[in-house]
């Protein structure tokens, strides 16, 4: 059975690396014989879904495109499909082991794990794992929200996905229809940067809110995409991270150790409570409202009237 499905993968693979146009399903299952053999077409699709997903885990790029009929085709080309010349030095191939460390899903540490193998394949010099032996710490990105996953295979794959999120100021969600750009971490919380459809405008979305599946929907891009370093910018502007001027707020002894970590001063109060000088950037608004009553607002005037807002939009929900 392994070597039947090993084979049903190659085939596949060299079919779609093979075209110089997407194939459609109904062209790939005439090309296979082992599609041939499907019982029903509710066989050969999930048998032909599971197949896609297990080359792109392998590492084949598999461009989605839909044709002027309406119908969705396959193929993978060749020129993104081709490893460019290996010409790391050891510190660069220690760094990379050292990366391959940081992902702690079994999925991710797995395909960390095979890109490895691949470069030393590839050329890539072995190095002695100094972390491994002599540090007691191991670095580590936690991922505990269940978008993660489908959103990074979206990112990479240049896919389409719609999903439920709810805004900080709502209580209720939304559908979204994103194209995605990639996944940034800031201070323990992933968000996604992209293009919302509807809003026709650069979004991010803190993943946390996302609810529900995320779901891929096939065809292209419609906007471009921009540079990685335009996109990381955008992360922390919308995440609070760009600060023009500082605010003043009252925070509960005890709580709120994330706000307490950016604070640039911190004074006692009396009754419970700490007063904070902290950065003040877009985005504050909305990471204060989810410290509830353990936050209030004291200057300046318009950043608490927009927690003011926001909080006033949950109860009405």
């Amino acid at each position: 059975m392994a070597i039947a499905k090993a084979e049903r993968l190659m085939n596949l693979a060299l079919c779609l690396l093979g075209t110089r146009r997407p194939l459609s399903k109904r062209e790939l299952r005439g090309s296979i014989e082992a599609y041939l053999e499907a019982g029903s077409d509710d066989s050969f699709n999930r048998m032909f879904e599971r197949d896609k997903d297990d080359l792109r885990e392998l590492g084949l790029v598999i461009e989605t495109v839909e044709n002027l009929d309406g119908d969705t085709g396959y193929l993978a080309r060749r020129d993104s499909n081709r490893l460019p010349p290996i010409t790391l030095d050891a510190e660069e191939a220690a760094a990379l082991g050292l990366a391959a460390k940081v992902w702690q899903q079994a999925r991710l540490a797995g395909a960390a794990s095979g890109a490895l193998q691949k470069l030393r394949a590839a050329g890539m010099p072995e190095t002695e794992d100094a972390y491994e032996v002599h540090s007691a710490l191991e670095p580590r990105i936690p991922v505990h929200e269940a978008a993660f996953e489908p959103l990074m295979l979206a990112c990479r794959d240049r896919r389409p996905v719609t999903f439920d999120y709810r805004k900080a100021n709502s209580a209720r969600a939304e559908q979204r229809q994103v194209e995605p750009w990639t996944l940034e971490c800031w201070r323990g919380h992933w968000y996604l940067a992209g293009w919302d459809r509807e809003r026709g405008a650069e979004r991010v979305f803190r993943l946390s809110r996302i609810t529900g599946k995320v779901r891929s929907r096939a065809g292209a891009f419609n906007a471009e995409v921009p540079d990685v370093v335009t996109v990381r910018e955008t992360v922390e502007s919308w995440a609070g991270e760009t600060a023009t001027r500082t605010a003043r707020i009252r925070l509960r002894a005890g709580a709120g150790y994330p706000l307490r970590s950016r604070a640039i001063t911190v004074r006692e109060r009396g009754g419970g409570w700490d007063e904070l000088e902290i950065p003040y950037g877009h985005g504050l608004d909305a990471w204060l409202v989810e410290f509830g009553p353990d936050v209030v607002v004291e200057e300046p005037a318009d950043l608490r009237a927009d927690v003011v807002d926001r909080l006033r939009a949950v109860a009405k929900d």
